[in-house]
């Protein structure tokens, strides 16, 4: 049931972001260190975003953890190592509620 919520929260951070003007890289990447939502790319930026789908919107923010931060990072760097990239970089995360407009937040944190 969580997974089959966190797919339909996924599918609504997409369409949210390409009505924003994102071009969709990749869902769900994952890698032997991590795995990475969302890959997208807007202008000059290749963003990494992660989603939190959860019953209110503040339970949804708190449910980022250092480790999931860190296993995004490592994830990211796994795929630029495949895919070599003069880009910036950002990490954001949308945040999903029922009934809510998806919270985007943008550069959610700084890498490690």
């Amino acid at each position: 049931r969580a997974y089959l919520k966190g797919q339909w929260g996924e599918k609504v951070a997409s369409v949210y972001l390409r009505c924003k003007g994102y071009e969709i890289l990749e869902n769900r990447f994952k890698t032997p260190v991590g795995e990475i939502d969302i890959l997208a790319r807007k202008g000059k930026i290749l963003v990494a975003i992660e989603v939190k789908s959860r019953p209110t919107l503040e339970e949804a923010s708190l449910a980022l953890t250092l480790f999931q931060q860190q296993r995004i990072e490592r994830a990211l760097l796994y795929y630029l190592t495949r895919h070599p990239s003069s880009l910036d970089l950002r990490l954001d995360v949308i945040l999903i509620s029922t009934w809510k407009w998806p919270c985007h937040i943008q550069g959610a944190w700084i890498p490690q």
